[in-house]
């Protein structure tokens, strides 16, 4: 019998054209569960169609991708429901307040009526909102809009997190604290972060994954000391 886990991400051979421009051409890649995977590339290398991908916002022109088992494809549904998504800019109702918004986009990822309360009051405590429930949406700093977008993702307990160059627009203390959250994170859940920030990935990720030109030109685990880190992407160039 196989008792080998299922991963969190498969990707096989996917590849995804828009005219005459091959965004991701032939791309394997797998993720285990509970590893912070980033993606990291240049503008235009491909990171945000593979996330779009695996979300379900577009579709493969060939491969197969898989989320916890399900083909995102074939099962959209039960794969959507084992993700949560962080776009770099989240559209937030700017008429509601902070509580109201969770409060809705919890009933949209059909969270139990009787269970959203709960569910909200959750996120906001894991992601230090709960002082921020009833502050209006327009009066959010840049960091407390990214926590608040984050939240959002996480309100039906996903076992995929994709964070979207989560640390962008962020001044120094609040990539920092972004940082440490996602290092939080991890503990109940796998990670998919795409950045184009060398440093905070080194600081953050478990694992690299460099994109350009729509291929995988190269991976490696990676943490903090690493100091052969920055020659070994330049040498990938």
């Amino acid at each position: 019998m196989n008792t080998l886990p299922v991963p969190a991400v498969s990707i096989r051979g996917v590849t995804k054209r828009y005219g005459a421009v091959t965004a991701l051409a032939g791309l394997d890649l797998t993720i285990a569960q509970g590893e912070i995977v980033c993606l990291l590339g240049p503008n235009g290398s491909g990171k945000t169609t593979l996330i779009r991908l695996l979300s379900g916002f577009l579709s493969p022109d060939n491969g197969q991708l898989q989320v916890a088992g399900f083909d995102v494809q074939r099962q959209p549904m039960l794969a959507r429901r084992c993700i949560g998504y962080a776009p770099e800019s989240a559209p937030m109702y700017r008429h509601m307040r902070v509580g109201e918004f969770l409060t809705f986009m919890a009933r949209l990822r059909q969270v139990p009526t009787h269970k959203v309360r709960e569910a909200v009051e959750r996120v906001a405590e894991q992601l230090e909102l709960t002082d921020k429930l009833q502050a209006p949406v327009p009066t959010l700093s840049r960091g407390y809009r990214q926590r608040v977008c984050i939240a959002q993702s996480l309100l039906h307990e996903p076992q995929l997190l994709i964070l979207d160059e989560p640390s962008n627009g962020l001044d120094p203390r609040q990539i920092i604290e972004m940082r440490h959250l996602i290092r939080s994170l991890a503990t109940k859940h796998t990670v998919l972060m795409s950045s184009h920030i060398l440093a905070e990935v080194a600081k953050t990720a478990d694992r690299v994954v460099v994109l350009m030109a729509g291929k995988l030109k190269g991976e490696r685990q990676v943490n903090a000391e690493d100091t052969d880190f920055e020659p070994w992407f330049l040498s990938l160039a």
